[in-house]
Protein backbone atom coordinates (compact mmCIF):
# COMPACT_ATOMS: atom_id res chain seq x y z
CA UNK A 1 0.00 0.00 0.00
CA UNK A 2 1.01 3.16 -1.18
CA UNK A 3 0.23 6.21 1.13
CA UNK A 4 1.56 9.71 0.90
CA UNK A 5 -0.04 12.72 2.80
CA UNK A 6 -1.45 15.23 0.20
CA UNK A 7 -2.41 18.21 1.95
CA UNK A 8 -4.03 19.09 5.46
CA UNK A 9 -5.86 22.42 6.17
CA UNK A 10 -4.26 25.19 8.84
CA UNK A 11 -6.72 27.65 10.52
CA UNK A 12 -5.91 30.82 10.86
CA UNK A 13 -7.22 34.53 12.30
CA UNK A 14 -6.02 35.97 8.67
CA UNK A 15 -4.89 32.80 6.20
CA UNK A 16 -2.64 35.91 4.34
CA UNK A 17 -0.84 36.56 7.65
CA UNK A 18 -0.05 32.82 8.49
CA UNK A 19 0.80 31.78 5.24
CA UNK A 20 3.10 34.26 4.45
CA UNK A 21 4.61 33.66 7.94
CA UNK A 22 5.42 30.15 7.40
CA UNK A 23 6.43 31.13 3.71
CA UNK A 24 9.01 33.39 4.83
CA UNK A 25 10.85 31.44 8.04
CA UNK A 26 11.07 28.41 5.63
CA UNK A 27 12.09 29.69 2.45
CA UNK A 28 8.75 28.66 0.40
CA UNK A 29 6.48 30.87 -1.62
CA UNK A 30 2.63 31.42 -0.89
CA UNK A 31 0.24 29.88 -4.11
CA UNK A 32 -2.19 31.26 -5.66
CA UNK A 33 -5.98 31.08 -3.58
CA UNK A 34 -7.56 27.62 -4.41
CA UNK A 35 -11.40 28.46 -3.46
CA UNK A 36 -10.92 29.62 0.40
CA UNK A 37 -7.81 28.21 0.65
CA UNK A 38 -4.11 29.89 0.31
CA UNK A 39 -1.34 27.27 -0.08
CA UNK A 40 2.13 26.75 1.32
CA UNK A 41 3.68 23.44 -0.44
CA UNK A 42 6.46 22.21 0.07
CA UNK A 43 9.65 20.46 -1.52
CA UNK A 44 7.80 16.81 -1.20
CA UNK A 45 4.93 18.30 -2.54
CA UNK A 46 2.57 18.64 0.64
CA UNK A 47 0.35 21.55 0.67
CA UNK A 48 -0.43 23.25 3.82
CA UNK A 49 -4.23 25.29 2.94
CA UNK A 50 -4.54 28.06 5.12
CA UNK A 51 -7.90 29.14 5.95
CA UNK A 52 -9.93 31.36 7.90
CA UNK A 53 -11.76 30.97 10.82
CA UNK A 54 -14.29 32.39 12.70
CA UNK A 55 -13.87 31.60 15.71
CA UNK A 56 -12.50 33.15 18.27
CA UNK A 57 -9.64 30.66 19.60
CA UNK A 58 -7.28 28.54 17.32
CA UNK A 59 -6.93 24.96 18.03
CA UNK A 60 -3.19 24.91 18.21
CA UNK A 61 -1.41 22.15 15.92
CA UNK A 62 2.07 20.87 15.70
CA UNK A 63 3.49 21.01 12.36
CA UNK A 64 6.84 19.40 11.90
CA UNK A 65 9.52 20.37 8.74
CA UNK A 66 12.76 17.82 7.93
CA UNK A 67 15.13 20.41 7.24
CA UNK A 68 18.93 20.18 5.34
CA UNK A 69 21.28 21.67 7.96
CA UNK A 70 22.33 24.24 5.72
CA UNK A 71 18.39 25.27 5.47
CA UNK A 72 18.17 24.55 9.79
CA UNK A 73 21.45 27.50 9.50
CA UNK A 74 19.08 30.20 7.38
CA UNK A 75 15.76 29.46 8.84
CA UNK A 76 16.95 29.29 12.55
CA UNK A 77 18.81 32.96 11.36
CA UNK A 78 15.49 34.29 9.99
CA UNK A 79 13.28 33.01 13.52
CA UNK A 80 16.51 34.97 15.52
CA UNK A 81 16.45 37.87 13.26
CA UNK A 82 12.28 38.12 13.77
CA UNK A 83 12.95 37.59 17.62
CA UNK A 84 10.93 34.83 17.63
CA UNK A 85 11.23 32.98 20.90
CA UNK A 86 12.32 29.45 20.17
CA UNK A 87 12.51 26.33 22.40
CA UNK A 88 14.57 22.87 22.35
CA UNK A 89 11.84 21.19 23.60
CA UNK A 90 7.99 20.82 22.66
CA UNK A 91 7.47 21.17 26.31
CA UNK A 92 8.67 24.73 25.77
CA UNK A 93 11.27 23.94 29.61
CA UNK A 94 14.40 25.08 27.26
CA UNK A 95 13.86 28.09 25.91
CA UNK A 96 16.53 29.64 23.79
CA UNK A 97 18.51 26.37 22.43
CA UNK A 98 18.38 24.29 20.22
CA UNK A 99 18.09 20.18 20.72
CA UNK A 100 20.50 17.88 19.19
CA UNK A 101 18.41 14.96 19.30
CA UNK A 102 19.48 11.98 17.00
CA UNK A 103 23.00 13.35 15.99
CA UNK A 104 20.71 16.33 14.42
CA UNK A 105 19.47 19.67 15.68
CA UNK A 106 15.40 20.98 16.18
CA UNK A 107 13.95 23.97 17.36
CA UNK A 108 10.05 24.67 18.05
CA UNK A 109 8.78 28.26 17.50
CA UNK A 110 5.01 29.62 17.51
CA UNK A 111 3.26 30.92 14.55
CA UNK A 112 0.67 33.98 14.69
CA UNK A 113 -1.96 31.77 15.44
CA UNK A 114 -0.28 29.56 18.40
CA UNK A 115 0.75 26.49 16.12
CA UNK A 116 3.42 24.73 17.20
CA UNK A 117 6.03 24.80 14.15
CA UNK A 118 9.59 22.60 14.06
CA UNK A 119 12.60 21.93 12.23
CA UNK A 120 14.67 19.33 12.44
CA UNK A 121 17.68 18.06 10.67
CA UNK A 122 17.19 14.09 11.55
CA UNK A 123 14.19 12.53 11.72
CA UNK A 124 13.17 11.33 15.30
CA UNK A 125 14.70 7.86 15.95
CA UNK A 126 17.35 7.83 13.39
CA UNK A 127 20.51 8.27 15.39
Amino acid sequence: MSVELNHTIVMARDKRVSAEFMAEMLGLEVGAPFGPFLPVTTVNGVTLDFADSDRDEIVSQHYAFLVSEDDFDVIFQRIQRAGITYYADPARERQGEINRRDGGRGVYFLDPDGHFLEILTRPYGSG
